[in-house]
């Protein structure tokens, strides 16, 4: 199916992002800081990378023979190519960690480093999920997602009545999936829909650039271990996937809950391809933030727990977002306009599990279930 990209956000309303710009432009020239990465984002770039090519090396330099301690570095890694991805690649990938191109260029390539490929990224992440959220058919971030249902509009099948229950596992297999499949899918996606040359690139340069990097990621995921220490592939293999299925389980379950998460909306666009609101304010009502009190929590995450000022912003860098988070709540209330919250990260994940819960009722059934609690 081709991606309807010609939707139209409302031409009205826009004195409420006229005014938080305004507002934030104002904090940042009043504090005479830049809106890119500080020393802060320096030290976290460098603690990422180290969580996962610290334990890399120390596998393969053999300092030890235990099979247990080898996993555990693996589990280590895992967490490094999370926090690779929710720091380093996402902020670098949106232009908002320095306002040098290269820098942002090089940095975002460290999605290629650990498997992915940042071209496919950005389309599907910047374009698609940023312009179009939760909107059905065009952000693919909830549609289609074959046995997870994300949006009320995709189409159902008896299994999604328990997916509340086995999406958990599912979430781990993310990046595997991309690594393996989904990058490949997606290109070839891209290129039909024409959006790689949207990315001013062309399609021979990014299946030379992904496949390239992809056999260098093999080389030293696999080969490099296999050839300096006596582990058998299939010790390799399952190091690999325990890696990779603690980072997308940790992915998932950061991105899942700011979308579809109980409360959220999925606007419609009309048969002209019109839709209600104004761009900003459609992300208003289909964001939601979560755990702004828990600090270790959001240092980890890229501060993607801000995800209602990531998307009215992502051209700034995540370290800022705690102190914007202030003006955009408060103007949101000014123009009494949602800004959607939960407390606690666990409190996000409970709401996007009824979520599941709800949009795995069969659509006539659901219907039935709103009524009654309304």
């Amino acid at each position: 199916m081709s991606l309807n990209l010609n939707l139209k956000f409302a031409a009205r309303q826009q004195d409420f992002f006229l005014t938080l710009n305004q507002r934030v432009n104002a904090y940042f020239k009043t504090n005479k800081i830049e809106r890119t990465a500080n020393s802060e984002m320096v030290i976290k770039t460098i603690f990422m990378l180290s969580l996962y090519f610290i334990p890399y090396f120390l596998l393969i330099s053999g300092i030890t023979a235990s099979l247990w301690v080898m996993l555990l570095l693996c589990v280590v890694m895992g967490f490094g190519i999370a926090g690779i991805g929710l720091s380093i690649m996402h902020d670098a990938n949106h232009g908002s960690y320095s306002n040098k191109a290269w820098v942002n260029n090089a940095l975002g390539f460290t999605l290629n480093l650990v498997g992915g490929h940042a071209l496919n990224w950005k389309v599907q992440h910047n374009v698609l999920h940023h312009t179009y959220t939760n909107i059905h058919d065009v952000d693919e971030d909830i549609s289609p997602r074959g046995i997870l249902r994300m949006a009320p509009e995709s189409k159902w099948i008896p299994l999604h009545k328990y997916q509340h229950y086995y999406a958990w596992f599912f979430y781990g297999l993310m990046t595997l999936v991309w690594v393996f499949v989904k990058d490949f899918v997606r290109l070839i996606k891209y290129q039909r829909e024409g959006l790689i040359k949207k990315q001013k690139t062309t399609a021979l340069r990014e299946w030379t650039f992904m496949l390239a990097t992809k056999a260098v990621y093999f080389a030293y995921i696999f080969a490099v271990p296999m050839w300096l220490l006596p582990v058998t592939f299939g010790q390799v293999l399952l190091g690999f996937l325990v890696m990779h299925y603690i980072a997308g389980f940790i992915l998932a379950i950061i991105f899942q809950p700011a979308h579809v998460v109980e409360g959220t909306e999925y606007p419609l666009p009309d048969e002209h391809g019109n839709l209600e609101n104004s761009w900003a304010i459609h992300q208003l009502y289909t964001t939601t933030n979560f755990g702004h009190k828990e600090k270790i929590f959001s240092w980890y995450v890229g501060g993607l727990n801000y995800q209602v000022e990531h998307h009215l912003f992502p051209n700034i860098c995540h370290v800022h977002y705690r102190k914007i988070s202030k003006i955009v709540e408060q103007t949101a209330s000014e123009f009494g306009l949602p800004y959607k919250s939960k407390e606690t990260f666990f409190q996000a994940i409970a709401a996007h599990a009824r979520q599941l819960k709800w949009l795995g009722h069969k659509p006539e059934l659901r219907e039935v279930v709103v009524a009654k609690a309304a």
